[in-house]
């Protein structure tokens, strides 16, 4: 008798080489390991090999199907018990059938001790389940058995990738590969266990449609891959309509299948025991192999690739499966699906407690005192320098009282607001301090905005005095300006009917100051925020960040961003000395670097648009002789992060040496709300954590109905705590459809509409908005406030406003386009020059593209996949030639002269022929773009004019006359 042998290695060719294929769901070639099942049954008595291959041969001769007539034999030095052996048998049960080889495949397993196991492996479409068992019966019992042979337990399947993915998996791409399994029972019947998958997904997918896979290894109705044409339950979950109908859709057959679905059944009979694998690898990203129980309940494994569904998210998921099982079983069918509870009271304040709620709330004071007790402990500490002036903590605070005094002067009395128009400099943060001092809440506005703005924030906010040097600043009826100076000298004594000093009247909840972001009726909204929220982000972070004196701050923002908020208060109010960088040194970021180094500036904070420049002038720095920075904390915030922003900075600055915190914040919730230590790790798995809600704040992930999300699923982020907002200045119905009661903790909430998923540690990934509202470069604009600006022209009928990123991940290619249908022959420029003034620089769109109607979706809304690639707003502008310009880097030329270099330039950073009369900023140029060109220019070894140079030169004429002089003089 010959014996054929295979190694414990046997080859895995085949089924590796498939697993390395993405196919769709009822789309594999049969050598798959889905497509293939297996069987492990213990031999009876003695191994007998001569007496299997006999029986082989009956089987092979009773079936159309044709057998591999050679029955392998393979021997296995160990005990039968031993982790080599159970591992062998699992190894040869997972192993699939060849291409071109017969559809099924026997293997005993000899082990040491006497003891053996047959392996039956077949294709499942050729071989169906209750032909295996036959098969496996008639080899080991012969032609006359009545017993069935005992089973031999396996373990998981291996996995293969699938195309499906579930975003509220949570999955670890690195664990590709690795397969988990979760214990499931269900007391229900096929129909309601499908109807809790059904309702779990569409809860943790936020979509009413799903598809659940199935199968069955019976070759009953529930067709699957099996027969290359995979099947899937589609079921529509409508939360109002009765259970009754969700699980009449669930008791439909189900329809093929056009991909993977991410979830998916297969049944079983009752007789079949764990030794039998319905197939190789995992239908589904999370699959649940279920048979019946003598009691009438379902009961198996969920098995699941941990590339994809995270250990505590499965888990998690499955339980909640059972749950909804359990309440098919209590509520009547009448009931609508709304009322099957998510969430149990226990896993309700668990996930509760894990986004922060509960937490502590410590007390705070009010603003201007704290900083009056940081003044008394360091009165000779230097608090403020700006425009080469330093202001110690008892100069800064007598100042504000002299400012404070001028205030109460001119009959400004607490409760009052008071507008502040100011450039960064010496003056800004001592007038910030005295509006504090003298009761009343500071509105910040910046120099730069436009003049009919300007005249809505003071007339919304009920101004009376505003502050500033401005000499533009627009005249309004019964609004009184005045400089800083001015209060100053103005008389100390109080005006009659002014009110008696803050310390009686004013406590830590009254309003600090009011900040106007864009809002959607198409005029900005105040944003009224009390003292108290800002002492509690002090609070919050002074111990964790290591705040001290010694900390050097540096004051970047516009005091209109409340950015500047955080940059201010978490300075002064711990001690340190703040840095005022001027204007036109925040736009260039090799003078901001130079700042940074030379004034030894130790905390940092950046939006990651900012930062990004940054980090290129820190790499510019390296070759040629500069200080070093000595910043030991990135407080990075105001929009989302690209992760791999920090990748060249890490390679620089050690995360030991120097830590980079992404911060998540509203201008609601008091700048900040999240913060994540972000690591090299995060920067390759680019990471989306804002990390866990800083101490006294607390995050949860609502659906749309407010109902309380676990982690995993993504859902709209709804704040509490310590740092709410008061209200919107003067706009109670939006107040209150924003901030309310929750109805789980009774506490005060702000529905923030950015996306959020919860991950079972804690942390929170941001995901964007969930309406009209976008970050660009920081700022926080409604597309629905450019949209009204645009339709308030005469000449614009029709309007859509979107914002485009042109390079995936790069902040500096991302710019607002307009579209519009016109009258007539009205001249987009008109229409950008008249939205100019009402909206700031940073929102009036790059292009406005004329278009003879809006296309529509079916049901009337914008399709915006159909509207034309955005045009310039200057005719002139040719589309730019894909040829190398001399001036591309990549393909110098000696002979180009400066105006080559300077229009070669501007035309591949616009991506539009630039001619001389072109200006920068109207072809969609923004100061991104400015840095870029400047930093171009020097790698050309050519003159490098400043920012501001570069605003007040931005016509491409101006800007060569100007590059070609400094050439000329150096």
């Amino acid at each position: 008798m010959t014996t054929n042998v295979t190694s414990s290695r046997a080859p895995l060719t085949d089924g590796a080489r498939a697993a390395g294929q993405r196919q769709p769901f009822g789309h594999r070639p049969r050598a798959h390991g889905r497509a293939c099942h297996s069987l492990v049954v213990r031999v009876p008595g003695a191994l007998d090999v001569a007496r299997l291959r006999h029986h082989l041969a009956v089987g092979a001769a009773r079936t159309s199907v044709p057998v591999d007539p050679h029955l392998w034999v393979t021997p296995v030095p160990t005990g039968h018990t031993d982790v080599l052996a159970r591992q062998r048998a699992h190894d040869e049960a997972r192993r699939p059938i060849g291409p071109g080889r017969p559809p099924v495949r026997a293997v005993v397993l000899a082990y040491a001790d006497g003891v053996a196991d047959l392996v039956l492996v077949a294709v499942r479409s050729e071989l169906p389940y209750p032909a295996l068992r036959r098969l496996a019966t008639l080899l080991l019992l012969g032609p006359s058995a009545t017993e069935t042979p005992a089973l031999v337990a396996p373990r998981a399947p291996s996995a293969v990738p699938s195309t499906a993915s579930a975003e509220w998996g949570l999955g670890d791409p690195r664990r590709a590969g690795t397969i988990g399994a979760v214990p499931f029972t269900a007391g229900a019947e096929r129909r309601h266990l499908l109807g809790a998958l059904a309702l779990t997904l569409a809860r943790y997918s936020q979509n009413g449609l799903v598809e659940i896979g199935t199968m069955a290894r019976d070759g009953g109705p529930y067709r699957g891959p099996e027969d290359d044409g995979g099947f899937v339950h589609r079921v529509t979950v409508d939360e109002e309509q009765p259970l009754s109908r969700l699980l009449a859709e669930c008791g439909a057959e189900p329809v093929p299948a056009s991909g993977t679905p991410v979830v998916g059944v297969v049944f079983g009979d009752a007789e079949e025991t764990a030794a039998y694998l319905p197939c190789l690898a995992p239908l589904f990203p999370l699959s649940l192999y279920l048979t019946p129980r003598p009691d009438g309940t379902l009961a198996g494994t969920c098995w699941y690739d941990e590339g994809g569904i995270a250990p505590e998210i499965a888990a998690q998921f499955c339980a909640h499966v059972t749950q909804f099982t359990a309440s098919f079983a209590e509520l009547p069918t009448p009931e609508p699906v709304s009322h099957v509870p998510f969430l149990a009271p226990d896993e309700t304040r668990r996930v509760l407690a894990l986004g922060g709620a509960g937490g502590p709330h410590s007390t705070s004071e009010r603003i201007d005192h704290a900083f009056a007790a940081m003044a008394r402990r360091r009165p000779d500490g230097v608090a403020l320098e700006a425009d080469g002036t330093e202001l110690t903590y008892r100069r800064l605070d007598d100042r504000a009282d002299r400012l404070a005094a001028g205030l109460r002067a001119l009959g400004v009395a607490p409760g009052h607001r008071v507008g502040v128009c100011l450039d960064p400099g010496i003056a800004l943060v001592p007038t910030l301090l005295a509006v504090l001092k003298a009761g009343c809440a500071y509105v910040p506005m910046d120099v730069r905005y436009p003049p009919e703005r300007l005249r809505h924030i003071v007339g919304d906010a009920g101004l009376r005095v505003v502050v500033t040097t401005t000499e533009g600043f627009p005249d309004v009826d019964g609004v009184r300006t005045v400089t800083p100076d001015e209060l100053l000298t103005a008389r100390t004594d109080p005006a009659p009917g002014a009110a008696c000093p803050v310390e009686s009247t004013a406590d830590a909840r009254s309003d600090a100051y009011v900040i106007y972001t864009s809002g959607t009726t198409g005029r900005p909204k105040g944003v009224a925020v009390p003292h108290s929220a800002v002492g509690a982000l002090v609070r919050a972070t002074v111990e964790d960040f290591g705040l001290c004196p010694d900390d050097v701050w540096s004051l970047f923002h516009s005091s209109a961003f409340d950015f500047s908020v955080w940059e201010i208060w978490g300075c002064l109010l711990t001690g340190g000395r703040l840095v005022v960088a001027p204007y036109w040194v925040t736009r260039d970021p090799d003078e901001f670097h130079t700042l940074l180094a030379t004034r030894r500036v130790t905390v940092l904070n950046q939006t990651p648009s900012a930062f990004g420049p940054l980090v290129r002038a820190d790499l510019r720095s390296a070759d040629r002789p500069a200080p070093e920075l000595s910043v030991r904390l990135v407080v990075l915030g105001g929009e989302t992060l690209p992760a791999r922003v920090l990748a060249p900075w890490f390679a620089r600055h050690s995360p030991s040496r120097c830590r980079v915190v992404n911060m998540y914040g509203i201008t609601e919730t008091t700048v900040h709300t999240t913060a994540h230590t972000m690591t090299p790790r995060d920067v390759l798995d680019d990471s989306r954590s804002v990390g866990r809600a800083l101490p006294g704040w607390s995050v949860s992930v609502r659906d749309r109905s407010g109902r309380l999300l676990p982690p995993g699923p993504t859902g709209e982020l709804w704040v509490a705590g310590a740092g709410l907002a008061d209200r919107y200045l003067g706009q109670p119905d939006l107040t209150a459809d924003r901030f309310g009661a929750d109805p789980l903790t009774g506490e005060r909430a702000y529905r923030s509409g950015d996306l959020g998923r919860l991950r079972p540690d804690g942390r929170i990934d941001h995901l964007g908005r969930s309406d009209h509202q976008v970050k660009l470069r920081g700022h926080r604009i409604e597309r629905e406030e450019i949209r009204a600006v645009l339709l308030a022209a005469p000449s614009v009928h029709e309007a859509a406003v979107l914002v485009r990123q042109e390079i995936p991940g790069d902040p500096a290619s991302s710019r607002i386009d307009a579209y519009g249908v016109l009258s007539g022959s009205a001249d987009p420029r008109h229409v950008l020059a008249e939205a100019g003034r009402f909206l700031p620089d940073y929102m009036v769109p790059a292009t406005f593209t004329p278009v003879p109607s809006m296309p529509l979706t079916a049901n009337g809304k914008l399709d915006a996949s159909r509207l034309p690639v955005p045009l310039s707003p200057i005719p002139a502008a040719r589309p730019h030639s894909a040829e190398p310009t001399p001036a591309d880097p990549q393909h110098p030329s000696p002979a180009t002269t400066v105006a080559e270099d300077v229009l070669g330039i501007w035309s591949r950073l616009l991506k539009t022929d630039v001619g001389p009369d072109d200006n920068f900023f109207e072809l969609g140029g923004n100061s991104l773009l400015v840095v870029r060109a400047l930093s171009e220019l020097q790698r050309r070894q050519l003159p490098k004019p400043s920012v501001r140079e570069f605003y007040d030169h931005s016509t491409a004429a101006q800007f060569i006359r100007l590059v070609s002089d400094r050439r000329a003089t150096t």
